[in-house]
């Protein structure tokens, strides 16, 4: 499966499932434990796609110029940068990189 058709299939159950819990719940609260549940998904879904995205090639494992990208944007954020500077930060990081290399 393409990642960019994973990436679409996320994206539509998303808006699914924020579209038909409030028709099934009809205004209603969920239950604590159930929305400490759904309050994790979202980052769960984002961090493996992230993982996927950084090291995997179809079925291989791979530590490229990707992986150099997110390690320079996670340093970034564990120095508390603004996001943009993070995105740039990583983009110059991958790039330098490939250019190394």
């Amino acid at each position: 499966m393409s990642s960019r058709l994973l990436v679409g299939i996320v994206g539509a159950g998303t808006v699914a499932l924020n579209g038909i819990g409030p028709l099934l719940l009809g205004g209603r609260q969920l239950p604590e434990r159930l929305t400490g549940v759904v309050s994790l998904l979202a980052p769960t879904l984002l961090a493996a796609l992230i993982v996927t995205q950084t090291f995997a090639s179809g079925t291989a494992l791979v530590v490229d110029a990707r992986v150099a990208g997110v390690a320079a944007a996670v340093i970034a954020i564990v120095l508390r940068a603004p996001i943009l500077v993070v995105i740039v930060v990583a983009a110059v990081g991958a790039a330098a990189t490939r250019a190394l290399s």
